[in-house]
């Protein structure tokens, strides 16, 4: 009798039943996107240099990217392996790869060769600062920055995403997760992959996308733009990160310590999820302190509010006060670390590699 997990994965593994990709890509952006479609059901060739992806050396890393995929080695350089990637290609849907501008010219993989081999192939190169060159007329592209070297923090860095991390002190902050890679790389990738096969079952024509994990991470920042402007409002100035509408701001959004030195997530952003974090800190005082009622966060009600609410969590472990809120639907959830995650029944099964990352079948028919 298969397990739930099980369960799922069955409902979801034939979903891209068919589809042929041949990844070029290396480290973390490409083989994450190609890990999601192997999840789904396609046929994956990893095709690596001959001293492979560096990502072997990570150990358990390489294994989390890959499962599911068909690996080999050839020699890049060699005209040989050119030919041995190009016979692969003539049957493919879609190729990946994460190579600078220009590269796939000069190995002799560029779009207009490969889709005299292949017209319906789809070719998605995942680049840091995106391409030198645009096919639409309307696009002006007038940086430099195309050719250039990078890796997720320089990407962050470059898109202002970085700059929104900071610390409540206003401190930069180092981030371990890379959103650059995951966000702007593998998820836009997968993304603009589908849709281009979509439009090539339809056409019979493929065609080359430049994923640029720069120029996505900055169309991501949506809310920081709008929020900004939000608060200079009513304050008359933009807000540095760490003080922006969502970024700790309110009240009712923002992170609290704890008495030993943890923290609680309080994400209490509608009216009536705020009156009910108040009922259950014993504070019904503080109920119509919030900005859906007027009380703005430049207000002394609504910083008394904030004052309030800082004093009673940092009174309590996180211990407590997850206990506290355990049958308070208000969202409030504890800070957990890594380990407390994989150990939280909502994450029990997400490890296994056979586990898809994130979706579920409610309901298929048949």
């Amino acid at each position: 009798m298969p397990n739930a997990a099980n369960t799922t994965i069955d409902l979801m593994a034939d979903c891209l039943e068919g589809l042929r990709v041949v990844d070029l890509s290396r480290n973390l952006p490409g083989p994450f996107a190609t890990r999601l479609l192997a999840d789904l059901g396609a046929d994956i060739v990893k095709i690596e240099p001959e001293n492979g992806d560096p990502a072997r050396a990570l150990g358990g890393l390489f294994e989390a990217l890959n499962h599911g995929k068909t690996t080999e080695k050839v020699n890049f350089r060699d005209p040989a392996g050119i030919q041995a990637i190009k016979d692969h290609l003539k049957d493919a849907d879609v190729m990946l790869d994460s190579f600078r501008p220009g590269v796939l010219k000069g190995m002799g993989l560029d779009a207009e060769t490969l889709h005299a081999l292949n017209p319906k192939l789809v070719i998605v190169s995942i680049l840091g600062y995106g391409a030198a060159a645009s096919t639409d007329a309307s696009v002006a592209i007038n940086h430099d920055w195309a050719d250039k070297a990078g890796h997720d923090i320089n990407f962050m860095a470059m898109s202002g995403v970085l700059d929104q991390l900071k610390t409540a002190k206003g401190e930069q902050a180092m981030p371990n997760m890379q959103f650059a890679d995951l966000a702007g790389g593998s998820d836009t990738a997968v993304i603009a992959l589908l849709a281009a096969m979509f439009a090539a079952q339809r056409t019979g024509k493929g065609r080359h996308i430049a994923i640029s994990m720069t120029h996505s991470l900055y169309n991501h920042m949506v809310m920081p733009k709008v929020t900004g402007d939000l608060v200079k409002s009513f304050s008359g100035t933009n807000p540095p990160p760490q003080h922006d509408f969502l970024g700790g701001l309110l009240p009712c959004y923002r992170l609290y310590k704890t008495s030993d030195d943890r923290y609680i997530a309080v994400g209490s952003l509608e009216l009536k999820f705020w009156q009910g974090l108040c009922e259950v800190l014993g504070l019904p005082e503080l109920k119509n302190k919030h900005w859906q009622l007027g009380v703005m966060p430049n207000m002394p009600d609504s910083k008394e509010a904030a004052k309030q609410v800082k004093e009673t969590f940092a009174s309590q472990p996180l211990s407590h006060w997850t206990e506290a809120f355990a049958a308070a639907d208000v969202c409030v959830t504890p800070v957990l670390t890594l380990e407390e995650a994989k150990a939280h029944p909502l994450f029990a099964h997400q490890d296994s590699h056979q586990t898809t990352p994130g979706w579920k079948v409610i309901s298929s028919v048949g």
